[in-house]
This record gives structure tokens, C-alpha cells and sequence, in this order.
């Protein structure tokens, strides 16, 4: 029988981990790691992102500062308000929840936080960090399913691994996560051809591409470890369901392990934003009481 990757459970332990180390930050530095969660709009997912983000923050010890605005906000308030951020010494981490309004730049806005406080892992100069394999803050959610793979895998040298999507966020740098951890990487996208090919190939397979349980049976490789981070709402019987990537009934079988939809991914990804929220406060508050000037580390 395959083995259920518990998310919830996995995040609970990383969370644990992370308030001893906000306690000892705290005893170390004498204040709490800060967090600073920017919201614009009423998009009712996101809103609800925020509160479970906040409401680990808190559980955590760390400091949550949330500045929820309208949705016609200007890109100058936006801009001034990251920067007011960047220089605050309390904000150790800045996340600004996408998506945006459509009227303003999200790739500007990300550029603008400094690097050092990029919880999120999406600036420049982390995503560049991370493809040459230098200390960055590395994105949430690729970093919650590296934490999922080593649990049930160990080392993961030599593995083939497959991921599916090629997005930012979560493709390209789990791909460079699984380079970092010597296996063997392929990507499969929406211009692959014949890609049951290599999916069937796989030891590791991420799905990450958007479309509900697009990945079945006949994608999967008997014995495989499969993470799931796909959430997808899909209409049956007149209810709504959330669903992954992957076909999970269909598939779950075949596998070593497979993380289900909900309960997998999702509660790493959170998690990790309060790990990448305390290493950037260490980091920083490091650097300050050393006497260097604020610079970014990378």
C-alpha cells in the first residue's frame, strides 16, 4: 500500500521547529522575526491565504504586520509602501499576495522588495542564487516538497525526477531544488511531445501544471513517489471539490507514496514562509549587529 504523505502533519513538525527557533532568535536579539503580509483587494482566496499566513505567524512567534488594501490601490502607494518595508529593521520579511489587480505590475513590485527580506524566494536575485546553487531564500512551496521527498526518500542522488510545469513559482525552481539534490531532471510542458514518455520514466514526479488530475495511471511509473502540488476546484454532483494534478484514486495504487489533494502540499508551502521568515531575520539581524551595512544575502 502506498504511504499518504500527511502535509499536516509534516508542516506541524516544521512549524514546531520554527517557533523553538523564533524563541531562541528572540532570546538572542531581543525582538521577534517580522512579517509583513501586503493584500490588495477583495479576492476572497486570497483573503483567506492571508489569515491562515498570519494566524501560523502569530503561532509562531512571529510578528505579523498586515496591510490589506483597496483594490484600486496606485503603483506608486504600492511602490512607496514596499519601500517603506524594505527599510523598516522590525520587517524582516515582506510577501506581497498575488495576484494583483490587473492594473498594477507584479514583476515590478516583486523586483522592488529587497532580496534579503524575500520570503517568497521570487526575486531576481534569489532565482538566481538558487540556479547556481548559492544561499537564497528559495520559494515556499518547492522547498515544502523537497522537505516531503527527503522524508520518504533520503538521499535523493541519482533519481530520475519529472516535473510536470514549468512555471516560476513552482516548476523551474523545483527543478533546480532536484539538480541541487543530484538527480537526474527532466521537465515535461505544454510543448512536449509523447510526455507519458518520461513521466512513465520517473522515480520522483511533481505535478505542477495547473489542469485537475490531468496525470493517470498511464503517466505514472510502478513504484514512484508522486507529489501533488496542483489545487484545482472542479464542479460534481452540483458540489465543490478541491482536486490535485493527479488522478489520485486512479493513480494512488501504482505508488511508493503520493501526497493527496487537499492535506499535501499546501500546508508546506505555509510553513516554509515562516522557515524562509525566520532565516531572513537571522540573517539580517546577523549582518546589523555586526556592523556591515544592510546587504543582501545570497
Amino acid at each position: 500500500m502506498a504511504i499518504r504523505i500527511d502535509g499536516k502533519l509534516m508542516s506541524a513538525q516544521v512549524l514546531d521547529d520554527v517557533a523553538t527557533d523564533a524563541a531562541a532568535f528572540y532570546q538572542e536579539f531581543g525582538i521577534k522575526p517580522g512579517l509583513a503580509v501586503v493584500l490588495v483587494g477583495d479576492d476572497p482566496a486570497s483573503q483567506v491565504y492571508v489569515r491562515n499566513k498570519i494566524a501560523r505567524a502569530t503561532e509562531c512567534g512571529i510578528n505579523s504586520f498586515k496591510h490589506r488594501l483597496p483594490a484600486d490601490t496606485t503603483q506608486e502607494y504600492l511602490d512607496r509602501l514596499v519601500a517603506d518595508l524594505n527599510a523598516d529593521p522590525e520587517v524582516h520579511g515582506i510577501l506581497v499576495q498575488l495576484p494583483l489587480p490587473a492594473h498594477l505590475d507584479e514583476e515590478r513590485i516583486l523586483t522592488a522588495i529587497d532580496p534579503a527580506k524575500d520570503v517568497d524566494g521570487f526575486h531576481p536575485v534569489n532565482v538566481g542564487a538558487l540556479n547556481i546553487g548559492k544561499e537564497s531564500l528559495i520559494p515556499c512551496t518547492p522547498q515544502g516538497c523537497m522537505i516531503m521527498l527527503r522524508k520518504v526518500l533520503g538521499d535523493l542522488s541519482g533519481k530520475h525526477a519529472v516535473v510536470v510545469g514549468r512555471s516560476n513559482i513552482v516548476g523551474k525552481p523545483m527543478a533546480a531544488l532536484l539538480l541541487q539534490a543530484n538527480c537526474t531532471v527532466s521537465i515535461v510542458h505544454s510543448r512536449t511531445n509523447n510526455p507519458q514518455l518520461l513521466t512513465k520514466q520517473a522515480d520522483i514526479l511533481v505535478a505542477a501544471v495547473g489542469k485537475p488530475e490531468m496525470i493517470g495511471p498511464d503517466w505514472v511509473k510502478p513504484g514512484a513517489v508522486v507529489i501533488d502540488v496542483g489545487i484545482n476546484t472542479v464542479e460534481r454532483a452540483g458540489q465543490y471539490k478541491l482536486v490535485g494534478d493527479v488522478h489520485y484514486a486512479a493513480v494512488e495504487p501504482l505508488t511508493q507514496a503520493i501526497t493527496p489533494v487537499p492535506g499535501g502540499v499546501g500546508p508546506m508551502t505555509i510553513a516554509c514562509l515562516m522557515k524562509n521568515t525566520l532565516t531572513a531575520a537571522r540573517r539580517l539581524e546577523t549582518q546589523s549587529r555586526s556592523g556591515r551595512q544592510y546587504a543582501v544575502m545570497v
